[in-house]
């Protein structure tokens, strides 16, 4: 089993720490303490790599949307009860919620989890962790914008690419519209890019984070996979899931705070440095949660 685990997770982090190595060879090179540039490598992976991976996914004719409609609904469960509890703890410790609590509900089900549920399951799994995906993006962009200011404008959510993608996507599904297999083929090679430029970025980001805020990051980096995967062993009975999509979303649980919450806080000026510390340090915290995860859910 420790074997198993190790060869599940080893990529991931190999190829994360790939991209921080380079990221600070790079900057020791040049001297430049904000290290190298992936603005264009991001703004590419977001609107065309990791929608045409979405969208390969589920226009797909063997997708069945309400196979995952419970699933679907788990993770809503997962966001929202994180966000909750997340609420009270930040109280508790007399920190500004709009710090603490939107890492704690918007985790890496993409730059991490994607390739984790894939590496875990085999690519039968996609599908299922792009719903878990579509679910925590959709819920980010939308209420994840609108804590952080109430003014935000979000019926423009669908020029979003990823959230156009999968709209898309499942309309065709749903028509009952075969797409061309070679264009079908063609997207699916796009999409395949995303994997590994997604955990060679975080990598990248995680170079340039700063430790900050040392308590509130390692608070953090155990109330959210520590929630999460309460959350998810609890909804997967009541919900009723079966041992895969139980699985799955115990994982998506203990995924570490997405790097896009930095990204949501340095443009809406809540306190970004604490919030770099709470991603840094949580996706470090990963190496034990997630090897948890994988001990819990493997047979």
């Amino acid at each position: 089993m420790l074997l198993r685990i190790v060869a599940i997770i080893f990529p991931i982090f190999a190829i994360i720490a790939a991209g921080w190595l380079y990221a600070r060879y790079r900057r020791k090179l040049s001297g430049d303490a904000g290290g190298i540039d992936m603005t264009f490598a991001n703004q590419l992976n977001m609107e065309i790599f990791v929608p045409a991976l979405v969208f390969a996914a589920l226009v797909s004719k063997s997708f069945d949307l309400a196979a995952y409609d419970r699933l679907a609904l788990g993770a809503v469960g997962v966001v929202l009860g994180s966000g909750a509890i997340a609420w009270g703890i930040a109280r508790l410790l007399r920190e500004q919620p709009k710090t603490f609590v939107p890492p704690m509900m918007f985790t890496n089900s993409g730059n991490m989890g994607l390739p984790l549920m894939m590496l875990a399951f085999g690519e039968a799994a996609l599908p299922a962790a792009v719903v878990l995906f579509f679910v925590e993006n959709t819920l980010h962009y939308t209420l994840g914008t609108w804590m952080l200011d109430h003014r935000a404008r979000l019926w423009n959510l669908w020029r979003v690419p990823v959230i156009f993608a999968a709209l898309l996507a499942l309309a065709i599904n749903l028509s009952g519209f075969e797409l061309w297999q070679p264009l079908h083929t063609a997207i699916k090679l796009v999409g395949d890019v995303a994997i590994p430029l997604l955990l060679f970025s975080l990598g990248v980001r995680l170079a340039v984070s700063t430790w900050g805020d040392l308590r509130l990051g390692l608070i953090g980096a155990v109330v959210c996979p520590a929630t999460g995967m309460l959350l998810a062993w609890l909804l997967s009975r009541l919900l009723g899931l079966n041992e895969s999509d139980a699985a799955l979303l115990m994982i998506f649980g203990a995924l570490p705070p997405a790097v896009l919450n930095f990204v949501f806080a340095e443009r809406y000026r809540q306190e970004p440095a604490k919030v770099a510390s709470i991603v840094m340090i949580g996706n470090l915290g990963a190496l034990l949660f997630v090897p948890l995860a994988l001990a819990l859910t493997l047979k």
